[in-house]
């Protein structure tokens, strides 16, 4: 599907409206009321759609100085993580190029967002990681303040390791399931040569004991997957440092196309996937290559500035202005 009209007309709104009605958040807002219309108190977006041979029907609304509530098929959910877990939308935005551009940890944000759609059991593991950090920094800042006893710390250090442990294997998973459909579509788009690389090694109790006098010091725990890396390399080099805007641009549509590829293959349904302005910087042959890949895969919608900047022939054009798709 492609959506087509002038910059300002509410392309990019109605990706955000499709990504909030089907993971219950938006890509770009951080707070619920940036996502309200002006002088309006609340705001809702409903969808129907289908998934495999099975219909469904999500809802959220939004109020200002409430939480949000969702829906699907007419249940309300207590959170909507439900939701994610149940619907899988991708999306690609400008703001995205963070993932190849930013620091490590935008990175591995991002790993463990994927962990949640490509192995559901392990979902919780980034957030149970970052408790159990956290837990052991306020013990070590209570050590150093007299509060507490060395001995108090052991069973946080126990736990950081243990779901350390588990964190960086299902992240090394992830990581090995889609390196290798990232690779060939980098190079599809142009990006030759690439890959990516999971840099970091499980926790031990040992090792977090050797550098207690160093935490002790500090009041944070210095060793452990918050600390990791996932590196996006073409031909040897870092993109972080070494890569263009338009390499960081192609190695992040890689990484969600590749995702996506991956998601078909282990679930048997496609995911949603929005591209947003995606094609304004790729060349032609770039742009004949993206277009055969999303011809092949499930549902995806494109905004452009120009129904002629997609190559292909779509199933849905839709013209939009401001108040009105067409």
């Amino acid at each position: 599907m492609l959506l087509h009209g002038p910059n300002g007309a509410g392309k990019t709104n109605l990706l955000e409206a499709l990504h909030v009605g089907t993971q219950g958040f938006s890509p770009r807002a951080r707070r619920d009321a940036q996502m309200i219309r002006f002088g309006a108190d609340a705001g809702r977006v409903a969808l129907r759609g289908a998934l495999g041979r099975s219909g469904f029907e999500t809802a959220v609304v939004l109020a200002a100085g409430d939480s949000r509530r969702v829906t699907l098929n007419g249940e309300r959910l207590s959170s909507a993580e439900r939701l994610r877990h149940e619907l899988a939308t991708l999306v690609f935005t400008p703001d995205r190029l963070a993932v190849a551009k930013g620091a490590p940890a935008t990175r591995r944000a991002y790993l463990d967002r994927t962990l949640g759609r490509l192995f559901p059991a392990r979902a919780t593991l980034g957030n149970d990681y970052a408790a159990a950090v956290g837990q052991r920094n306020a013990g070590l800042r209570r050590v150093r303040a007299g509060q507490s006893t060395r001995e108090a710390l052991t069973p946080w250090s126990e736990r950081v390791a243990t779901i350390g442990r588990d964190l960086v294997r299902a992240r090394t998973d992830a990581v090995a399931l889609f390196a290798g459909p990232f690779a060939r579509i980098a190079d599809e788009l142009g990006l030759a040569a690439a890959t990516l690389a999971y840099e970091g090694e499980p926790p031990t109790v040992a090792e977090l004991g050797d550098r207690l006098d160093a935490d002790l010091e500090r009041g944070l725990t210095g060793a452990g997957p918050h600390l990791h890396e996932l590196r996006i390399e073409a031909a040897g080099r870092d993109l972080r440092t070494f890569g263009s805007q338009g390499e960081q641009r192609v190695a992040v549509l890689a990484l969600v196309l590749a995702e996506a590829e991956t998601l078909r293959e282990r679930a048997g349904t496609s995911p949603l996937v929005l591209l947003d302005d995606v094609l304004s910087e790729l060349d032609g042959s770039r742009r004949d290559a993206l277009a055969d890949m999303i011809s092949r895969g499930g549902q995806t919608v494109v905004t452009a500035t120009a129904a002629a900047a997609l190559p292909r022939e779509p199933a849905q054009v839709l013209a939009v202005a401001p108040g009105e798709v067409r």
